[in-house]
């Protein structure tokens, strides 16, 4: 019997890349059986490129300055994903708005990473909006993408205590280390045919998972 095609990955960045580095990082040690087809950003300096050369991926730049309107950079994203036939797209660090037209293209197949407990905090800043609250957890989502930002079915999450000395930078240090664990995770799960988007919300090992998703415990 022919092995199964390893699942593709299309990653998009906008800056340093350090969670597309976790992902290399599983494909590379074997604990994510998949393949980063190219890592697509639309900032020519952004330090994931620099990342993705060095593990001999390929690389794509499409500067959202050159266009006019967000339907326009989409459908040239859209051009440039395409021919690399990705199973999976993953958001790490993308600082765009996707327009629905995109989204629904990708229903099911499209992955972002929040870093924080969705539904608080969506958008920006959030390690400061977690201390400014008082709150004493915090952490991060990872969840499929829809049309409401940073609002689609939540897959995993995983929380971090709020220290009493903590400020936005080292809270958001704590935070990332779990980023990089949890995001290759979900995708290992899609890649094993384990996780999908349904009607009826996040399914993983045909379970419906609770809205807030699942609950994964740090070591």
């Amino acid at each position: 019997m022919p092995e199964k095609p390893l699942c593709r990955l299309v990653v998009l960045i906008s800056g340093s890349g350090s969670n597309l580095q976790a992902f290399i990082d599983a494909v590379a040690g074997g604990s994510l059986p998949a393949e980063i087809a190219a890592v697509v950003s639309n900032k020519a300096d952004a330090y994931g490129l620099e990342r993705a050369r060095k593990a001999d991926i390929a690389t794509e730049v499409i500067d959202h300055k050159q266009f006019d309107s967000r339907e326009r950079f989409d459908a040239a994203l859209v051009d440039t994903i395409e021919p690399y036939q990705p199973d999976l797209i993953i958001l790490a660090g993308f600082m765009r708005i996707l327009t629905p037209v995109f989204v629904s293209q990708y229903r099911g197949r499209l992955l972002n990473i929040h870093p924080s407990l969705l539904p608080k905090y969506p958008g920006l800043h959030t390690h400061q909006r977690a201390l400014d609250a008082g709150d004493t957890e915090h952490g991060v989502t990872v969840h499929f993408v829809t049309e409401e930002l940073d609002g689609g079915p939540a897959i995993i999450q995983t929380r971090v205590p709020v220290l009493p000395n903590d400020d936005a930078d080292v809270l958001a240090a704590r935070v990332l280390e779990q980023e990089h664990k949890i995001y290759p995770l979900v995708a290992l799960w899609f890649a094993e045919g384990r996780l999908t988007l349904e009607d009826n919300g996040v399914v993983l090992d045909s379970v419906v998972v609770q809205p807030e998703g699942f609950q994964y415990e740090s070591a």
